[in-house]
């Protein structure tokens, strides 16, 4: 077991004054919040969307072979290879505006050790508050888990999706979305548009759809239905999906009021991610 209690605490801020640019690039890439049209200052960031900003920018030298930043900086130096994002849990205090600085303090919450079906496996918990007038707008607490680099990154045994479903929306992933996706996140991890690394490296069927968009998808098919603010969101990816294939957002049958169960189903039926939106 490695001692990671020295990390745990560690603390970062990051400024960074929200523009549009991102944000219409977003849209146009996931073809959502008015795709096309120009946002403006004073306008709502969308839930989630402050993922946009307040992103690691780390030298090309400072790259570790998969494209993300090494470990050692502010994330503790895990010795496995292999990153997911594996899950989080959202607050929407208040509403962030485009048009004006904020800031994002991060915090390391916890380093835990566990040992899986494939291995050994490193859960390292992030939190993160972002701040924009003096006020708390948004707690985001991200899941990260890294094991090792396995013989074969295909989709392992996960449940399949069999409750009924109140309606469904059928997205199709190609290398030109992930690669946008890729570019306005600033997210370096090849096995999103390096196919070669992906299949060969990494031993995925294809190129992975990125965790983030697909929990974004999910969250803007439940938002269109319910003309509402999501005021808390959490999800978790259970398998991987690849450009290989189209998958299913899905909203399951007896939401209420003010939540929605939400499902990512692969092609053949099997769950990728699940989530619960609050609505307000």
């Amino acid at each position: 077991m490695t001692d990671y209690s020295d990390w745990i605490g560690r603390e970062t801020t990051v400024e960074e004054y929200l523009a549009t640019a991102p944000a219409e690039r977003l849209a146009a890439t996931l073809d959502a919040h008015g795709a096309g049209h120009p946002l403006q200052a004073g306008d709502a960031v969308p839930p989630l969307w402050h993922w946009l900003y307040f992103m690691p920018v780390a030298a090309q030298g400072d790259l570790g072979p998969d494209g993300h930043p090494a470990t050692g900086g502010f994330i503790p130096p895990v010795p496995l290879p292999r990153r997911m994002y594996a899950g989080g849990r959202i607050t929407q205090a208040a509403q962030l505006r485009f048009g004006a600085p904020a800031a994002m303090t991060s915090r390391i919450d916890s380093v835990v050790e566990k040992n899986g079906r494939s291995g050994p496996l490193v859960f390292v918990t992030l939190s993160h508050e972002v701040h924009q007038d003096g006020k708390l707008c948004v707690r985001d607490e991200q899941d990260i888990v890294y094991r090792e680099m396995v013989s074969s990154g295909a989709a392992p045994a996960s449940k399949m999706g069999t409750r009924p479903t109140a309606w469904t929306e059928t997205v199709t992933p190609d290398p030109v979305m992930l690669f946008r996706f890729s570019a306005v996140t600033f997210n370096g991890h090849r096995i999103h548009y390096d196919r070669n690394h992906a299949t060969e490296t990494e031993g995925y069927p294809g190129l992975v759809v990125h965790g983030p968009m697909i929990a974004m998808l999910l969250l803007e098919a439940a938002e269109r239905r319910r003309g509402a603010i999501c005021a808390y969101y959490e999800f978790r990816a259970m398998s991987p999906l690849f450009d290989t294939d189209p998958f299913d957002l899905v909203g399951i049958e007896g939401e209420t009021n003010d939540t929605v169960e939400l499902e990512a189903r692969a092609k053949d039926g099997r769950i990728a991610m699940v989530a619960t939106a609050r609505f307000v």
